[in-house]
């Protein structure tokens, strides 16, 4: 039974009120761990902490806090098989997804902006014989992170690695779904050498443990990744208390297939882009449209390899569709199946909860579920289920590929599949989402900024569009 410790100071302790959470194996149903059920209490021995670790951490010189976080993620690298594991057994995603993405985008995230801190550059404007100015940008202070449960390391190390970076102290949340990976980050940053106070990782719930993150005067900056709706109450408390908040919040992200695409490869990346970690990617592209002319071709293609779909045991080589994350998370996706039905649409594949015989009979499986027949503007095509759900929509102009991909509140990411490049520029920048990725899917570069459109979310991520967030500009004007 693994018991989790909250990360405080530069030590693993207990929450003060000694309340504990049930951790379960989504590939089981069973709870194997417990986590802290941490409350304001701990959030503010949290704070304190990182206040009195602030000035000298800001202090520290760039390339000194770099090499700093080089060494976790070197730590991080070396920890691979245990990590990916462990990030299995907590998310119920397969364990090859966790070893060839989570755990080595964990490692490059401190490892990018461990190198990163030393480049970040200050500007000057020169008024020819009457003044200079150069601006500065200063830490903001102590900063709170929220992470979300579906790319658990992955996403903690995308918002911890710069505001470290740029000499912050951080107050961190993990989801309380997913905590064993932030876990185990704590062990490899007191193997690193990291301060005490740099970072505290705070285990709990929203209500208690998040909400007092958001809440307290101290912090001054919140990141945060997770549900809109999450995110509108976070604004509600924290835009009154003037903090700067990054959100990352839902998507429905379209894929728009042209005539002309290279079939082969627009299904095959489609496959993974509707199914990869159970659909349970905010990246991932739920309504798929495909001009009319290939839309049977497409079909007939995406249905037979869906086939390939393995689900079972997310611990073994072969398996493509590992759990959903929680029986609630189940629910609510079978429910979203049951409206489809009921908004007219036809049932092509899936469908079903799975029961995986062996040790995984218990888990919170399901197929790989595809309807067409759909409006697009039903709820079905409006609202983030954020499950292996997909629709399938012919479409017969540019104007209305455009129209239905526009059509939700939503403006994330989407993918467009055409040969012909100027169709593709044409229409990438009439689509409302923050990504567009043109015949690829999930190919990031970490220098470029990450975010959406609409409600799915405020502000922007990666690069310097992060290292900025963290920090505050101040100009100084020096008279000649």
């Amino acid at each position: 039974m693994l018991r989790i410790q909250n990360y405080l100071n530069g030590q693993l302790v207990p929450p003060q009120a000694g309340r504990y959470l049930d951790n379960v194996d989504p590939a089981t149903g069973q709870v194997y761990g417990q986590i802290p059920d941490s409350g304001p209490e701990d959030v503010a021995a949290a704070v304190a902490a990182a206040e009195a670790a602030l000035p000298a951490w800001r202090a520290l010189p760039a390339e000194d806090r770099g090499r700093l976080l080089v060494k976790i993620a070197d730590l991080i690298d070396a920890s691979l098989d245990h990590l990916a594991r462990a990030e299995s057994q907590d998310n119920g995603k397969p364990l090859s997804l966790a070893r060839v993405m989570d755990i080595p985008r964990a490692a490059s995230n401190f490892h990018f902006f461990g190198t990163a801190a030393g480049h970040f550059a200050t500007e000057a404007h020169v008024q020819e014989g009457v003044a200079v100015n150069y601006t500065v940008r200063h830490p903001v202070g102590v900063v709170g992170c929220i992470s979300p449960w579906n790319l658990p390391l992955y996403l903690f190390t995308w918002k911890i690695a710069p505001a470290l970076a740029v000499g912050c102290c951080v107050v961190a949340k993990p989801s309380e779904i997913t905590p064993a990976t932030a876990f185990l980050l704590s062990e490899l940053c007191i193997e690193a050498g990291l301060p005490a106070g740099v970072l505290n990782i705070i285990h709990g719930n929203g209500p208690n443990c998040g909400q007092a993150i958001v809440e307290h005067p101290s912090i001054k900056a919140i990141s945060f990744t997770g549900g809109t709706a999450t995110g509108r109450h976070l604004a509600r408390t924290a835009a009154p208390m003037f903090k700067k908040l990054s959100l990352e919040l839902g998507g429905k992200n379209p894929n728009i297939i042209f005539a002309d695409c290279d079939l082969a490869a627009a299904v095959a990346t489609s496959i993974r882009s509707s199914f990869a970690n159970q659909g349970q990617i905010c990246l991932c592209g739920s309504r798929i449209f495909i001009e009319r002319p290939i839309y049977e071709a497409f079909k007939t293609e995406f249905l037979k390899q869906l086939q390939d779909q393995k689900i079972g045991d997310p611990l073994e080589a072969d398996t493509k569709q590992g759990a959903l994350v929680s029986e609630a998370h189940l629910h609510k996706v079978l429910a979203y199946i049951k409206l489809a039905h009921e908004e007219g649409g036809t049932l092509l594949a899936g469908g079903h909860r799975v029961t995986v015989p062996g040790r995984c009979e218990g888990g919170y499986f399901l197929e790989p579920t595809v309807f067409e027949n759909l409006p697009f503007d039903c709820r079905t095509n409006q609202e983030e289920i954020f499950g292996p759900v997909v629709t399938l929509t012919p479409f017969d102009t540019d104007e209305e590929a455009l129209l239905m991909a526009n059509s939700t509140d939503y403006g994330l990411s989407a993918t467009i599949w055409t040969r012909d490049l100027q169709r593709a520029h044409r229409v990438a920048h009439q689509l409302h989402s923050g990504i567009v990725w043109i015949n690829t899917w999930l190919h990031r570069d970490l220098r470029t900024p990450f975010g959406g459109m609409k409600n799915s979310g405020v502000g922007r991520e990666g690069g310097l569009e992060a290292l900025r967030f963290f920090t505050e500009a101040q100009n100084v004007c020096v008279k000649l």
